[in-house]
């Protein structure tokens, strides 16, 4: 299938930049540039985008607030690694949020992984997450707060990482991965790991 990209960015050079990294990709098709959101949001009935790469600070309309009237996926990709925006973007709907200095490749798959519904944090996102997540109980009833090790399978979960790469980054089995995320939906009363996923992207 191929995902067909919107990419919203006031800096020209940057837009030309991903379009021609994109285009380089097979099943990836941009679809539109915009220069801020309002102008994004003219786009997309014409553009049908899969995905949007959006800027977090944009003139008239920034990447929050245009992450807030989507109804698609969206990753922020942006220079800036300040708590407010990398939260304030994820209770938006983000479903990533990326700098950009961010290697090629892991933007492209990141996008495929937004485009299938799934949540990516880059690096400093997800530090930010963890840290949040041990300051305050992630658990939706009080009394059943998660543990230090069901919160790094959380955080993992949250990044797109699969079972089987959970367990090799923990070194533990991947039953054991299993038994965690099984306890974690317990205790957070989610359904499945996209809620988890959505759930600890939207943690503050």
């Amino acid at each position: 299938m191929t995902v067909r990209v919107l990419i919203v960015d006031d800096q020209v050079l940057m837009r030309e930049g991903l379009r021609k990294l994109l285009e380089l990709e097979p099943g990836i098709e941009v679809v539109g540039e915009a220069a801020d959101g309002v102008a994004a949001l003219d786009l997309l009935d014409a553009a049908r985008p899969d995905v949007v790469l959006v800027d977090a600070r944009m003139p008239r309309m920034d990447g929050i607030e245009l992450i807030a009237r989507l109804d698609v996926p969206a990753i922020i990709l942006t220079t800036f690694d300040d708590d407010d925006y990398i939260f304030g973007g994820l209770r938006a709907g983000a479903r990533g949020y990326l700098l950009k200095d961010t290697p090629p490749h892991e933007l492209v798959a990141a996008i495929r992984k937004a485009a299938r519904g799934e949540t990516v944090l880059g690096g400093v996102a997800a530090e930010r997450v963890v840290a949040e997540l041990r300051r305050a109980p992630a658990a939706r009833d009080p009394g059943q707060e998660l543990s230090e090790r069901e919160r790094e399978v959380a955080v993992l979960v949250g990044q797109g990482a699969t079972n089987r790469e959970i367990a090799r980054r923990l070194f533990i089995t991947e039953g054991t991965v299993k038994n965690h995320i099984s306890s974690i939906l317990r205790k957070l009363r989610l359904r499945d790991r996209t809620q988890l996923a959505i759930h600890i992207a939207r943690s503050s």
